[in-house]
């Protein structure tokens, strides 16, 4: 499985954090959330699975969290792995981060994570503004 930005430290311990993300595209753009904190930083929406939750289920959770949208027709194109420091939950994790595209259905109303702004973006710009490199690389691969 391909990783994606810094190499494992030796010696140091990672939390294994699976996770599910989405690109979300309507026309040319891509439905994207702004995180606000603890950096600013534009991201595909989603995120870690909860215990019991399995990546749909997720994915349908964390759109709505962080996006206010409902989404639809999920397809799983495939996965990366990261090793990072977290800092919203001061742990470093191994994150394997799996990757969908969906349908944007219609919204149900405005984002209810704290600190996350949906927006609209056009994909061959999201493609180099996302700030995870796994991430701009699968939305580089499906719109050049």
């Amino acid at each position: 499985m391909r990783r994606f930005g810094d190499s494992p430290v030796a010696g140091q311990r990672y939390t294994f954090r699976p996770g599910a993300y989405v690109i979300l595209p309507r026309g040319d753009d891509l439905l994207l959330t702004h995180q606000s904190t603890p950096y600013p930083e534009f991201q595909l929406p989603g995120g870690g699975i909860d215990p019991g939750e399995n990546a749909v289920r997720a994915l349908h959770r964390e759109v709505f969290e962080e996006t206010g949208w409902k989404i639809a027709n999920l397809r799983r194109l495939g996965a990366f792995r990261r090793f990072t420091w977290m800092p919203e939950y001061e742990i470093w994790a191994e994150k394997l981060c799996m990757i969908y595209r969906a349908d944007p259905v219609y919204p149900l109303g405005e984002p209810t994570e704290p600190g996350h702004t949906a927006l609209w973006m056009p994909a061959r710009l999201a493609a180099h503004e996302l700030g995870n490199p796994g991430e701009r690389s699968f939305v580089s691969r499906l719109f050049g």
